[in-house]
């Protein structure tokens, strides 16, 4: 007879064994199946975008006459856009449809190369916006279906000052009346100067008695001028140490933020472990994944509440649903990091309609600027704080020639 323990790990491991061929995925492979090798991938081009960071866009053009598009990482994008002109070679004359083998399948994203693996994050979406045409249905589609027509967005609405109660009041007004409508917004801790806090050492990863103080203040007075109708989101950037972090997120639990984003370094240990057990705040990270094995054990010993990947860092659509997937067994809801340009929103926005438990997704734009207009849109492209899953063949989006080419990083051509 099985202990409980030893019916618990069977049970886990024919759960992870069972997805790794999910459903949503034998769909996609039935439905694509009368057109498999009849396309070809014949090219596979990049384009830089540049505005306040560069924005690495991705092309596969196939012999039908039929590309796809979507984003890999930007700034900083040392390396990304060589490693995908590096393995273009590996995929002329490949099957686009073939998008779990030509993602996984080639070894390209086993964590050799960080650099690799964001080129391949970037061509695997392009794949599967060229296969939501080559097949005439939304990639959303392909990827299970949406849960969701339309996806919530934070940005990162920050107050000049913590302390000022008049210039507070000013940014909640503002906020509240921004065109975009969003009601969630993340902004990290304002830290004492060295020189004025002789707690303070920029060398360690200790708060003073002084920052804690101050901090929770601060927090405290932002919460009063916005009031309850918005949300707070707090990053910190991998700056704490453990005991500091949980001292942070106690000093917050009467402002009740959403999460608390990265407050210790990137690798998994046990403190992250004892930092979700202990918080009062949702503990949330997971940017830095390069794939599902780097959240595993985040997942599996209760060490998160929140998981936060990047799709561009991540491993893609596929590789990141296996990841939602697995969080879900342990009952953790989604969101995703987000610091691309509007294509790898709109992505994300895709994306994040499929997942089930699905929190939020961040975005530096989405404001009606010029970003906005890169895809052409007849209406604004997030609405009360939300954005319309577009429900047209593939990521549903279309480049506007003229607002990329005045955006174009220097040296750089339509599709180069």
């Amino acid at each position: 007879m099985l202990t409980m323990k030893q019916f618990s790990r069977r049970s886990f491991l024919s759960a992870v064994a069972g997805a790794a061929v999910p459903a949503w995925l034998a769909n996609f492979h039935q439905l694509g199946a009368a057109h498999y090798n009849k396309v070809k991938i014949t090219d596979i081009k990049t384009m830089m975008l540049q505005g306040p960071r560069s924005y690495t866009l991705v092309r596969i053009d196939t012999d039908a006459g039929v590309s796809g598009v979507a984003e890999a990482y930007g700034s900083p994008g040392l390396g990304v856009r060589e490693e995908i002109h590096g393995l273009k070679e590996t995929f002329i004359g490949k099957d686009p449809l073939q998008i779990d083998r030509l993602y996984t399948g080639y070894r390209y994203t086993d964590g050799s190369a960080h650099a690799q693996q964001r080129a391949m994050s970037g061509i695997e979406m392009a794949l599967w916006d060229l296969a939501g045409k080559l097949l005439d249905v939304p990639t959303h589609v392909l990827l299970g279906g949406k849960f969701r027509g339309k996806v919530r967005l934070y940005d990162h609405s920050t107050p000049r000052s913590f302390f000022d109660k008049a210039v507070l009041r000013d940014w909640a007004q503002q906020v509240k009346e921004a065109p975009n409508g969003i009601t969630m917004h993340k902004f990290g801790p304002l830290r004492n100067r060295p020189g004025d806090d002789p707690g303070r050492d920029p060398s360690n990863r200790m708060l003073s008695t002084d920052e804690v103080l101050r901090i929770r203040q601060g927090y405290e007075n932002c919460r009063e001028a916005l009031g309850f109708e918005h949300d707070i989101l707090i990053g910190c950037h991998w700056e704490f140490d453990l005991r500091s972090a949980i001292e942070f997120a106690e000093a917050l639990a009467d402002v009740k933020p959403k999460f608390l984003e990265d407050p210790l370094p990137v690798a998994y240990s046990e403190s992250w472990k004892r930092l979700a057990n202990m918080s009062p705040v949702p503990i949330c990270t997971g940017e830095n994944w390069m794939r599902r094995a780097e959240a595993l054990p985040f997942i599996v010993n209760a060490a998160v509440d929140i998981i936060h990947p990047d799709l561009r860092n991540s491993g893609g659509f596929l590789e990141n649903k296996r990841m939602a997937d697995l969080a879900d067994l342990y009952f953790l809801p989604v969101a995703n990091h987000n610091t691309g340009s509007i294509v790898n929103g709109m992505a994300s926005i895709h994306w994040a309609s499929t997942i089930r438990d699905y929190f939020a997704c961040e975005t530096v734009f989405f404001d009606r600027t010029w970003m906005d207009d890169v895809i052409v849109h007849d209406q604004p492209l997030c609405q009360d704080g939300f954005v319309t899953v577009p429900d047209k063949p593939g990521l549903g989006i279309d480049l506007d020639p003229d607002v990329v080419k005045a955006h174009l990083a220097e040296g750089e051509s339509w599709w180069g």
